[in-house]
């Protein structure tokens, strides 16, 4: 497939963008390859610099649910353009965007916007961290949270370990305040809240991770960390960065019957314009300046064309029948996916819940970041490519997951497994059960 003017874009990106991109994953670096340079999107498919269309499952990694330029997200983007693109001081969308969310998460009693999910993260662990006097947190390791540095912390040798350093620029220091357990082990958890019960300000964690591929939750651990934080006296942070308005309206919080203490929002809320929200418990938010002692601001938080994009998304996504169709267009994938796998015999994972999947070139049952990198990301990688040629686009990583929107058609779905089939047929070195 010709790709010439991507390439020359990425030729000339090198010499200005860091890798020739704004964000890592872009590159390709894991799957090989030319990026292609995005010019239009509509509806389920994408349109590259060389004219070239594919469906489209990354969907701005998520926050595109009701598809690309969706007519009302464009036509409340063009109103509150038209009067004006940021204030920096209070708007009327800000409240009607709080009260949306407030209706499908009533765990957040009171909220407070900012411009990314990263940002979101991070002003939730200072919250909780100034709420609870203590300074030790919990994540899980192949969990994302943005890239804050407290959160850019990997797991040390042993299942219970404080973290180390996952990127430069992140203090040794700062890391051994996080301690970083496997996802889905209760054991370790009951560990380190009986070694440093006392210290633990929070635990946050993905309630279903989309950050090593698709893992779910197994029965018991999410109750457990909310049981155990209330128990020691710390705070449980829902990060429903990926999963907020994606496997229900209100969330995994919603799906599960938990509720978390604080809990995290990110692109979804703004239709994939740039915002995030954290919020929870009113008394654990009143810590917050003005009102409180913990410090947070953001020129751009509350943008009221963002607001108003969100708003235009969460009222099409308020129905019961958004969702049936969601889930009526995953199973449909999921179920022709299983069946292309099992034609190749191809030792192939294929995970979903709601509109989220993911697969693993991977013979394991995966539960944790262990089992995760146990997949070939050869095999994914020339998946990836032999998709992308047959105009299917999915995320150019192994360890990401995919997003099906209300504007994939059942054709759009018909074709995606007519491509998988093909594609899984020609990688004669897949390993195959």
């Amino acid at each position: 497939m010709s790709e010439t003017r991507s390439r020359r874009l990425f030729e000339t990106a090198a010499h200005i963008f860091p890798g020739g991109v704004n964000s890592p994953v872009r590159a390709f670096k894991a799957v090989g390859g030319t990026p292609r340079f995005l010019v239009r999107g509509e509806g389920s498919h994408v349109y590259d610099a060389d004219g070239h269309d594919y469906i489209d499952y990354v969907a701005s990694w998520g926050p595109l649910i009701l598809g690309h330029a969706n007519p009302k997200v464009v036509a409340a983007i063009e109103q509150a353009a038209a009067n004006g693109t940021s204030f920096g001081a209070p708007n009327p969308y800000e409240i009607e965007l709080a009260e949306l969310i407030k209706g499908a998460m009533p765990s957040l009693e009171m909220l407070r916007f900012v411009s990314s999910g990263t940002e979101a993260c991070m002003s939730a662990l200072r919250l909780a961290r100034g709420y609870t006097g203590r300074e030790r947190i919990i994540k899980f390791d192949g969990c994302y949270h943005g890239h804050a540095d407290s959160l850019l912390v990997k797991a040390g040798s042993g299942a219970l370990t404080f973290g180390v350093p996952s990127s430069a620029g992140v203090p040794k220091d700062l890391a051994t305040l996080t301690i970083v357990l496997p996802y889905n082990d209760v054991e370790a958890l009951r560990g380190a809240f009986k070694d440093h019960g006392n210290d633990i300000a929070c635990l946050i964690v993905e309630p279903i991770a989309g950050n090593m591929g698709l893992v779910l939750p197994e029965p018991g651990f999410l109750q457990a960390i909310v049981d155990l934080a209330q128990r020691h006296g710390a705070l449980t942070i829902f990060d429903e960065v990926i999963t907020g308005f994606r496997v229900g309206y209100g969330g995994a919080q919603s799906l599960y019957g938990i509720t978390p203490d604080l809990t995290c929002l990110g692109k979804i809320i703004g239709a994939g314009l740039p915002v995030g929200a954290f919020g929870g418990r009113a008394e654990i938010m009143r810590r917050l300046a003005p009102l409180g002692d913990v410090y947070q601001a953001g020129t751009l938080s509350g943008n009221p064309i963002a607001m108003a994009a969100g708003a235009a998304q969460l009222r099409e996504l308020s129905s019961t029948e958004a969702y049936d169709r969601l889930e009526a267009a995953g199973a449909a994938l999921e179920t022709g996916l299983h069946a292309a796998i099992g034609e190749q015999s191809a030792a192939v994972q294929l995970a979903r819940i709601g509109s989220i999947f993911g697969l693993f070139f991977n013979e394991h049952r995966v539960r944790d970041v262990a089992t995760v990198q146990r997949s070939d990301v050869n095999a994914y990688a020339a998946f990836f490519h032999a998709m992308l040629d047959r105009g299917v686009y999915l995320a150019p990583s192994a360890f990401e997951v995919g997003f099906i929107s209300l504007a994939h058609s059942r054709a759009d779905i018909d074709d995606t497994v007519s491509a998988a089939k093909e594609a899984l047929a020609s990688l004669p070195a897949v390993a195959r059960r």
